[in-house]
């Protein structure tokens, strides 16, 4: 086959300028953005839309759909393209190539370029050309800028100072060490931290390096036990965190006629005086009774009774510690004591402590007394007995024993 045909029979060339490819996006940009002019400048109105399909730009350029898509997305970017929205059920598009912004973009290119040489450091990507500029301070630090804006990116490396120390009121790092040990101290006494007092305490240290005060220091400065200073005394408390004895006791009657054991009555008695909501309507019912009582014992004495009745509450307790609860082990079976586990041996309690302890009389049940209250002979015996021995906590109102605590 002669030339002449073989050529005749490939058609038409389409056009393809080389140095338009770093404005367009690449090869396929160009071609396509070329045709696409051809086939305007054809139009009797230059800002006329041209309506065009894949097929007909492939048969015109030889661009695949695929490069077609890559082409139309690189010029839009550059703001080359436009597109109308495509109806789905069509292939038809419909294009308009900006001449206005391809000419400022000519015009930027060669006078940044001049004689339309590419620079071999130039790098276009498919969203925004990024070049790489170096610092002279400090060496072989890169910035990445963006050429369109021109502001340098922020780094995102801080710069941090060699061997950092908190800063704060402490004059040395022993006098902090010292605080923090103290700290942790507390916070194990306190169970504070959840079980984690070193958390704990380098929260309050933290704090303190960034300007807020801490009264754990101002008590530590003074040499005063840590927390000391920050007690609230209670309405109910002869000194913080110490309720006065018959109000706990009280308290501690309240569980035990519930049926809770002796040590969980206690606990959870404690618990209630602690909270200052609890232990706030608690006081004022105790006052409430204690005012009643009162008015009684005024009236009793007015009658010629000596000693009014007051609750066992009332009654002054011998304080038990554990010292003593060990003496009175020691004392009945030496091998059941405390610290029998430990090499210490428990001292003989003097003789004249030796004494035999009587047996606790065992208090009868509300149900045992009001069922024998029933009868003419059981009433008389259990009000004398009730009488005799307030201890118990019970009272006669309206032909009903109760319990004489109002909780």
């Amino acid at each position: 086959m002669k030339i002449g045909i073989f050529l005749g029979n490939l058609g038409n060339p389409a056009i393809y300028y080389p140095k338009l490819a770093p404005i367009t996006g690449g090869v396929a940009a160009s071609i396509f953005l070329c045709q696409l002019l051809q086939w305007q400048s054809q139009k009797s109105n230059s800002g006329e839309w041209v309506k065009t399909n894949s097929s007909e730009i492939e048969k015109a350029t030889g661009l695949n759909h695929e490069e077609q898509e890559l082409a139309r997305s690189l010029l839009k970017v550059r703001s080359l393209l436009k597109e109308k929205l495509q109806n789905p059920n069509t292939d038809t598009l419909e294009l308009w190539a900006d001449i206005d912004a391809f000419e400022e973009k000519l015009n930027n290119f060669w006078t940044s370029n001049p004689g339309g040489i590419i620079p071999q450091t130039t790098r276009e990507s498919t969203n925004r050309p990024v070049e790489i500029f170096r610092k002279t301070s400090p060496p072989n630090h890169v910035v990445k800028t963006d050429k369109y804006f021109g502001q340098p990116r922020q780094q995102i490396a801080v710069a941090v100072t060699p061997h950092y120390r908190f800063s704060g009121p402490w004059n040395s790092q022993e006098q902090l060490h010292n605080f923090q040990r103290a700290l942790e101290a507390y916070a194990q006494e306190r169970n504070l931290g959840f079980g984690n007092p070193s958390g704990w305490a380098f929260k309050i240290i933290d704090s303190m390096t960034k300007g807020l005060t801490s009264p754990f220091w101002e008590e530590f400065i003074a040499g005063i036990p840590l927390g000391e200073s920050q007690k609230v005394q209670r309405d109910w408390e002869i000194e913080p965190e110490v309720p006065y004895p018959a109000f706990e006791e009280e308290r501690i009657q309240y569980y035990v006629h519930k049926g809770e054991p002796l040590e969980a009555a206690v606990s959870k008695a404690r618990a209630d005086l602690r909270n200052p909501v609890l232990g706030k309507d608690l006081w004022e019912g105790f006052l409430r009774k204690c005012d009643r009582l009162a008015d009684d014992a005024l009236k009793a004495k007015q009658q010629g009774v000596d000693t009014p009745y007051l609750p066992s509450s009332f009654n002054e307790k011998p304080q038990i510690t554990k010292d003593s609860v060990m003496r009175k082990l020691g004392a009945i079976a030496p091998q059941s004591a405390l610290n029998h586990s430990t090499s210490e041996t428990i001292a003989e309690p003097p003789k004249n402590e030796q004494k035999e302890l009587p047996a606790p009389a065992e208090i009868p049940s509300i149900s045992s007394l009001q069922k024998a209250y029933q009868t003419p002979l059981g009433r008389s015996l259990v009000e004398k007995q009730i009488a005799a021995n307030p201890e118990w906590g019970y009272e006669i109102v309206d032909g009903e024993i109760v319990e004489s605590i109002p909780f």
